[in-house]
């Protein structure tokens, strides 16, 4: 087409020669008003401190609040793995995977149950070894997707543990010296001190047994254990040293000859608490005030863009579903399991569920 003058609003009008068709060129600015969007909801800005109060910004970014960015599938396999969830008060939790770099994965879920672990785990290869805070439900998930992946429990949760019963002014001497010895866990960083620091513990456990088994009669007649807090404590310990998590970081086994792999085990989960829990809670803070279904999206799109290689705008805009579509398929989903039901044919399931939406793989997934 050629130049051919221009519209009464000063617009440049093109003519095609062949046939005579005038149009005026249609400029699409939705990539560049989705990084616009997206660089806004990762600063510290406000809206009233934009141009216009926000309104500007508003009317060219309110249409991208109904994409659902998707976790992507993670092949590769990892040295160590991260794992955590982000509450959103009491009525969801986004569990989270990473690597030492980046983001690996992520899913919505109502509580941190096994299926909803299974459901993050399903889509990343088992690693060699993963660092968790001991939250409810990953061991028997861990144990059903990762059997051989090594589990390292960490250590400022399992200290923080002993110190949520004991405080940091223990009243009884045997609280001091079990506070003393969640303390010492932190500084354990050999498998001499690991040793050192399990027969102390032991020596605790000979030295206080009487003193943890004084039972007081309440006035209602029950009788209960005197010091059930430091029993607490000392249950929490115990049951990671049963399951040996407590020190796989230096247990010489889960390091192999070939210098590479050689890479020390991590003994904490400070690298997803402070680089990733850390900074969603601050672009909470920051945008404070949207609604629920807001800040599902915002975590999910702060975890995306923080994936190894996440797409550019323009093409986030042809892959990520909008709300409208995910609910096409859930009317289509509908309408062929009551056709299937009508007609007889085994129906799997009772409704279509958030996991035939979250990914687009074949590999398995659930909402709980």
């Amino acid at each position: 087409m050629t130049r051919y003058g221009k519209t009464g609003t000063g617009r440049q009008r093109y003519r095609c020669p062949s046939c005579g068709t005038t149009q005026v060129a249609q400029i699409n600015t939705d990539a560049k008003d989705l990084a616009l969007f997206l660089s806004f909801l990762f600063s510290r800005k406000r809206q009233r401190d934009l141009p216009g109060a926000g309104r500007t910004y508003r009317r060219r970014t309110q249409r991208f609040w109904a994409l659902w960015p998707l976790p992507p599938i993670v092949d590769e396999v990892h040295r160590v793995v991260y794992v955590d969830g982000i509450h959103l008060g009491r009525l969801a939790v986004i569990l989270i995977a990473t690597s030492n770099t980046h983001v690996l994965g992520w899913h919505l879920a109502r509580t941190e149950r096994t299926t909803s672990w299974e459901a993050l785990l399903s889509k990343i290869a088992a690693p060699d070894a993963v660092v968790t805070d001991g939250g409810q439900g990953f061991a028997a998930a861990r144990r059903k997707l990762w059997p051989h992946t090594k589990v390292q429990r960490c250590l400022f949760h399992a200290f923080s543990q002993v110190r949520r019963q004991t405080t940091t002014r223990p009243r009884t001497q045997a609280g001091v010296e079990i506070y003393g010895l969640a303390k010492a866990l932190m500084k354990v960083s050999t498998n001499v001190e690991a040793a050192a620091w399990l027969v102390a513990y032991g020596q605790w456990r000979n030295r206080w047994e009487e003193f943890l088994a004084e039972k007081t009669t309440l006035a209602t007649g029950r009788t209960v254990f005197t010091h059930q807090r430091l029993i607490t404590a000392r249950s929490s310990l115990d049951t990671l040293i049963r399951s040996s998590t407590l020190f796989t970081f230096v247990d010489p086994k889960n390091y192999p000859a070939s210098a590479y792999l050689a890479v020390p085990l991590p003994a904490t989960n400070n690298r997803i608490e402070g680089g990733v829990n850390t900074q969603l809670r601050a672009l909470l803070r920051d945008h404070r005030g949207m609604s629920f279904e807001r800040r599902i999206k915002a975590i999910m799109w702060w975890c995306y863009m923080h994936t190894e290689t996440p797409l550019s705008p323009a093409m986030i805009l042809q892959t990520m579903p909008t709300e409208s579509q995910i609910s096409e398929l859930y009317q289509a989903a509908a309408r062929r399991e009551s056709h299937e039901r009508d007609i007889g044919l085994p129906v799997m399931g009772t409704i279509a569920v958030w996991n035939e939406l979250h990914h687009t793989s074949p590999h398995p997934n659930s909402w709980t």
